[in-house]
């Protein structure tokens, strides 16, 4: 059965879409995406999810139709997963990109979108009772730049991490910056837990500025738990007793194994609790 996408606010067949060869976005990744999840109609952190989302288009100078709003492109979620009968648990992926044109002569600034939905998987609502095994890759660094904590559709870096974890039988690995300390995993930010304190890598170490990770912030803040944006070291990894890593999917999901180096789950899978399932709950909307 042939899925459907919506192309800039119509739904169409999935193989009806087309990018031309001249695309900046497929020539360059210039242009940015959000990945989000639609749990019983309801898309989760969906006011972070657009607030990101926009912020980006600004800092990467797209020019943003009237109609590309907040509530529009909810709207045309909504109509996707239905089409799709993916309402009760979805992975939704919204991409914008810029029109054709060179590198330097660009000739169309307008952002131009795909929303694209799958159908999800119940194993991303609990906490995973086996842990992580992940890897540091080695052969890429993460930039630290004005455009690193964007979810960028130029992605080669994680994309080849991702293969190296796959290739050593790993569930993921984490990318460092160019100062060798460590920035964020593939598709997932980190936290480590040092001494009671929940630590993870501020912006300024080229990590992305990930949906979870500022709603966990928050919460952290907001329940006065010890936690900091700081640095972290290779050396900070291995004197960690719990590593989790988090993104708008899976909500949380803890590391048992990095490297030599195991760890527990005491906090990571009380904070599960606390913070992640009323997110996934139903009765909670």
């Amino acid at each position: 059965m042939s899925l459907f996408s919506n192309w800039n606010g119509k739904i169409i067949e999935e193989e009806k879409v087309f990018i031309s060869p001249s695309n900046r976005s497929f020539r360059y990744g210039d242009g940015c995406f959000e990945t989000m999840k639609v749990v019983n109609g309801n898309l989760l952190l969906c006011d972070l999810h657009f607030q990101r989302l926009f912020s980006s288009l600004k800092l990467l100078q797209f020019t943003r139709q009237k109609n590309l709003t907040e509530g529009e492109l909810k709207s045309q979620i909504n109509q996707l997963v239905n089409k799709n009968g993916h309402e009760e648990l979805a992975r939704v992926r919204l991409v914008v990109y810029r029109g054709d044109g060179g590198l330097y002569d660009v000739e169309d600034k307008n952002a131009y979108y795909i929303i694209q939905s799958w159908a999800g998987f119940t194993n991303t609502n609990v906490f995973n009772e086996t842990g992580l095994r992940i890897g540091i890759f080695g052969d890429a660094k993460k930039t630290i730049d004005l455009f690193s904590s964007i979810k960028s559709n130029n992605y080669l870096g994680y994309a080849m991490a991702a293969m190296w974890a796959k290739e050593h039988r790993l569930d993921d690995a984490l990318l460092m910056n160019p100062y060798n300390r460590v920035a964020d995993a593939t598709i997932a930010n980190i936290f480590i837990v040092d001494r009671g304190i929940i630590k993870t890598p501020p912006l300024t170490e080229g990590c992305v500025n990930g949906v979870m990770r500022k709603y966990l912030l928050h919460c952290f803040e907001k329940e006065g738990l010890p936690h900091s944006q700081t640095e972290i070291s290779s050396q900070d990894l291995l004197n960690a007793s719990e590593v989790f890593l988090t993104n708008a999917t899976y909500g949380m999901r803890w590391v048992q194994q990095i490297g030599n180096n195991s760890y527990r789950n005491t906090l990571s899978s009380y904070l599960h609790k606390k913070f992640i399932i009323p997110l996934f709950t139903p009765a909670t909307f």
